[in-house]
C-alpha cells in the first residue's frame, strides 16, 4: 500500500524546509518574503511529526499532519504545566525532531510519493491564489487571534492565560489551544507578527489541505483517478462554490482547519487501518483523535457520526471489517474519550446544552430560518440546509443511490452508511432535539457538513463511468452547467432559498433503497481510471469559473477596526495582562491584537457559561457608557479604559493617555 511503503527516497523532504526558512528570513517580512516565512515555518513546525512518522515507517501528508499536531501536544502540555512560555514547546519540538532524526534515517528508501507531491504543489499553487482573498480580520477570526496574540507574547502561560477575561473560564470548545498554539509557533518560528499569521496562514496550509484530501479519497477508493475526483470535488464545493476562497481562506481558524484538513487525516488512517492494521497506524489514529476533538470538540462527534455509519452498512452488505472497524473507531475515539473526560464539565457549564425552555427557544428563534420547528420538542433541520452549498452538493446527493451497483466496495459502504446516519439524525424531529440538546441546536445544524459529499461525487461518477463509459464527459459537463445555473448555492449567514430539498430526499430514501438492493447484488459497475477523474473536472468546471469570478476578499475592511494611533498606544504603553475596560466591539478587537484582557466582548463571541457570563457582562458595559459609574470599572478591576467618542461621551476621573479623533485611552493611577 502506497501509505506503508518504507520511508521516502533519501533524507525526508521537509528537511528542506530549514535552509527555506533560513533563505526567508533574509527576505522583509512582506509580500514575497512573508509568504515564504510562513510556508518555511509551517514546514518547520510540523518536521517533528514527519520525522516521528518515518521512524514509524508511514508516509504521506496524513501521518505527517497526524504526528506534527502529536508531537505538539505533550510539548503545548508541558508548556501550561511548569508555565513556561511558548518557546518551550519549540524546545521541546526540536529534542523530538533531534531524538527521531536517526531512527528516521535508517528506515530503507523507496520511492518518493510522486503523485501526494504533485498535489501538493497544486495546493501552493492555490495558496498563491488565497492571498488575493485575504481581506480584514473579522468575526471569529478575532478570537482566535486574541488567542494566539497570549500564547505569543506571555510568560508563565497555563490553561486559563488565553482567555479574553481575567476573571472568566475555559471555551469548552478550545480549552486546550492546541492550534492556536501551532500559529503562535509558527509566528516565533518565521520571526512574523501573529496578525499577519492570522490572516494569510491559509495560503500556506492550502498545500497540506490537498494533500490529505487526496490521501483520504486514495486510501477509500485504492486508486489515483479516484482520489484527484475526490480532491476536485472537495475544492470545487469548500472554496470555489461560496465565492471568495469560501472555507479554504479561513484554514487558520480552528473549526475550518478541523473539518478540513484533521477530518481527511483520520479518514486516510482509518480505511489504512482497515487494510493494514498495526500498532503504527493505531498509535497515529489515537493522535488525531485526540487532535480534533482538542482543536474543536463537537467536529470528533461529527467524525464519529458517519463512520459509525460505515460500519453498520459494511457489516450489513458484505459482513465484513467488524474487527478490524472495531479495533480503528477504538483507536480513533478511545484517547478523544478521555480527554473529552476533562472537558465533560466545561461542556455542561454551558447554556446551549441540556438548554432550558428559555435558551432552547432563543436558538430555534435564531436559526429558525434552517429548521422545521413544530414546538420546542419537536423540531429537525430543514433539507434545504444538507444541499445549500451548490451544485456539487445537489449532484453528490443525487447519485448517492447509484452507490448500490458497488455495494460491496468499501467506498459504498461509507457513502450510504454516512450519509444515511447523518440525514437520520438531522431531518427526524424525534432524533434531531436529542442531539441538540446534547452539542446545541448551533453545533447540531453542522452535522449536515459531514455528509460524504466528494465521495458520493467521485463513487457516482466512477459507477456511471462504468455504465455509459466516456458519454459520462459531456453529460458531466452539461449537468455541472445546468445545476450551476438553477443551484448556484446558499452561503449566507442564515437560509434563504436553500437548495433543493428533493436531493436531500433522494439522498436518504434512494441511500436506503440501495442498501437493500446492495444485499442481493453481486456484481458491481464502476471505472477507476482517468476519465473518472476528468468527468469530475468536467462537471466541476462551471463552478471554478464562477468561484474565481467572486476571487475577492469577503470582507475588505472592519467597520469597528481601531486606529493606528490607538493600537500603537495599546501596544506600547499598555503592559501585557493588564485588564482594558472598552464598549463591547472595541473590547473584541482589543483582545484580538493586543496581548491583554478585557471586561467584555460581543456575546456571540463568548462561550455562555457561568464564568463569563456575556450578557451580564454586556449590561455592565452599556450602564458605564450610560452613566459613567467609576464603579463599574473598579469591579472589573480595570485599570486603562478606551472610550469610543463617536458613540460615547463619558470623562473619567483618570489622566488621559492617548487621543485621536475616534478614540481617547485612559488609565488608573492608584
Amino acid at each position: 500500500m502506497w501509505a506503508l511503503r518504507r520511508g521516502a527516497s533519501g533524507a525526508p523532504v521537509l528537511l528542506l524546509a530549514l535552509p527555506l526558512l533560513g533563505i526567508a528570513r533574509l527576505l522583509p517580512a512582506h509580500g514575497l518574503g512573508l509568504w515564504l516565512r510562513l510556508v518555511a515555518a509551517s514546514l518547520v513546525v510540523l518536521l517533528p511529526g514527519a520525522l516521528v512518522a518515518r521512524a514509524l515507517r508511514l508516509r504521506g501528508a496524513s501521518a505527517t499532519v497526524a504526528w506534527g499536531l502529536g508531537a505538539l501536544g505533550p510539548a503545548l502540555l508541558l508548556v501550561l504545566v511548569v508555565h513556561g512560555s511558548i518557546l518551550l514547546a519549540l524546545a521541546v519540538l526540536a529534542a523530538v525532531a533531534i531524538a527521531s532524526l536517526p531512527f528516521a534515517l535508517r528506515v530503507v528508501s523507496g520511492p518518493p510519493a510522486w503523485d501526494t507531491l504533485v498535489v501538493a504543489f497544486a495546493g501552493l499553487a492555490f495558496g498563491i491564489a488565497l492571498w488575493h482573498v485575504a481581506g480584514a480580520i473579522t468575526g471569529d477570526a478575532l478570537f482566535h487571534l486574541g488567542r494566539v496574540q497570549k500564547l505569543y507574547a506571555f510568560g508563565d502561560l497555563h490553561v486559563r492565560s488565553v482567555d479574553e477575561f481575567a476573571d472568566g473560564g475555559l471555551h469548552p470548545g478550545y480549552a486546550f489551544p492546541l492550534w492556536h498554539a501551532f500559529l503562535a509557533l509558527v509566528a516565533k518560528v518565521g520571526g512574523v507578527d501573529p496578525t499577519q499569521v492570522m490572516l494569510h496562514e491559509p495560503s500556506a496550509i492550502a498545500p497540506v489541505a490537498f494533500a490529505v484530501v487526496y490521501e483520504a479519497g486514495l486510501a477509500l477508493f485504492r486508486s489515483v483517478w479516484l482520489g484527484v475526483a475526490v480532491l476536485t470535488a472537495t475544492v470545487a464545493a469548500i472554496a470555489l462554490a461560496p465565492g471568495h476562497g469560501g472555507s479554504f481562506a479561513l484554514l487558520s481558524q480552528p473549526g475550518t482547519l478541523d473539518r478540513h484538513v484533521l477530518v481527511p487525516v483520520a479518514l486516510t488512517l482509518f480505511f489504512l487501518f482497515l487494510r493494514h492494521p498495526g500498532w503504527a497506524l493505531g498509535l497515529s489514529l489515537a493522535a488525531v483523535g485526540v487532535e480534533v476533538l482538542l482543536v474543536h470538540t463537537s467536529t470528533a462527534v461529527f467524525l464519529g457520526i458517519p463512520l459509525l455509519g460505515f460500519v453498520v452498512a459494511r457489516v450489513l452488505l458484505i459482513r465484513t471489517d467488524l474487527r478490524s472497524s472495531a479495533a480503528a473507531l477504538g483507536a480513533l475515539f478511545l484517547p478523544a474519550a478521555a480527554a473529552l473526560a476533562w472537558l465533560l464539565p466545561l461542556v455542561r457549564e454551558t447554556a446551549s446544552h441540556s438548554p432550558s425552555a428559555k435558551e432552547l427557544q432563543r436558538a430555534l428563534t435564531k436559526y429558525g430560518s434552517e429548521l422545521n420547528v413544530d414546538s420546542l420538542h419537536n423540531y429537525a433541520l430543514r433539507p434545504e440546509v444538507v444541499s445549500r452549498s451548490g451544485a456539487v452538493a445537489v449532484a453528490a446527493l443525487a447519485v448517492v443511490p447509484l452507490a448500490a451497483f458497488a455495494a460491496r466496495q468499501r467506498w459504498a459502504a461509507y457513502v450510504l452508511g454516512g450519509t444515511l446516519a447523518v440525514l437520520t439524525i438531522e431531518l427526524f424531529p424525534w432524533v434531531f432535539p436529542h442531539f441538540a440538546d446534547a452539542v446545541s441546536v448551533s453545533q447540531a445544524r453542522r452535522l449536515a457538513g459531514f455528509v460524504p459529499i466528494p465521495f458520493a461525487l467521485a463513487g457516482g461518477t466512477a459507477v456511471l463511468t462504468g455504465m455509459i463509459g466516456p458519454l459520462v464527459l459531456p453529460a458531466a459537463l452539461a449537468a455541472g452547467i445546468l445545476l450551476q445555473i438553477e443551484y448556484p448555492g446558499d452561503f449566507g449567514p442564515g437560509l434563504e432559498e436553500g437548495g433543493p430539498g428533493w436531493a436531500t430526499w433522494l439522498a436518504l430514501i434512494g441511500g436506503a433503497i440501495a442498501v437493500v438492493v446492495g444485499l442481493r447484488r453481486e456484481r458491481r459497475i464502476e471505472a477507476r481510471g482517468v476519465v473518472v477523474a476528468f468527468a469530475v473536472l468536467l462537471f466541476c468546471l462551471p463552478v471554478a469559473v464562477h468561484g474565481f469570478r467572486a476571487w475577492t476578499p469577503a470582507a475588505s475592511r472592519d467597520g469597528h477596526a481601531l486606529t493606528p494611533g490607538l493600537l500603537r498606544a495599546l501596544q506600547t504603553k499598555v503592559p501585557k495582562r493588564a485588564i482594558v475596560f472598552s464598549d463591547l466591539e472595541t473590547s473584541y478587537r482589543i483582545s484580538a491584537f493586543v496581548p491583554v484582557y478585557v471586561a467584555a466582548a460581543p456575546p456571540a463571541h463568548v462561550a455562555d457559561t457561568a464564568a463569563n457570563r456575556p450578557t451580564a457582562r454586556r449590561l455592565s458595559v452599556n450602564r458605564y457608557f450610560s452613566t459613567g459609574d467609576i464603579a463599574i470599572l473598579s469591579r472589573y478591576h480595570a485599570g486603562w479604559l478606551v472610550v469610543d467618542k463617536q458613540r460615547f461621551d463619558v470623562r473619567p476621573p483618570w489622566p488621559l493617555v492617548y487621543e485621536d479623533q475616534r478614540y481617547a485611552l485612559y488609565h488608573r493611577v492608584e
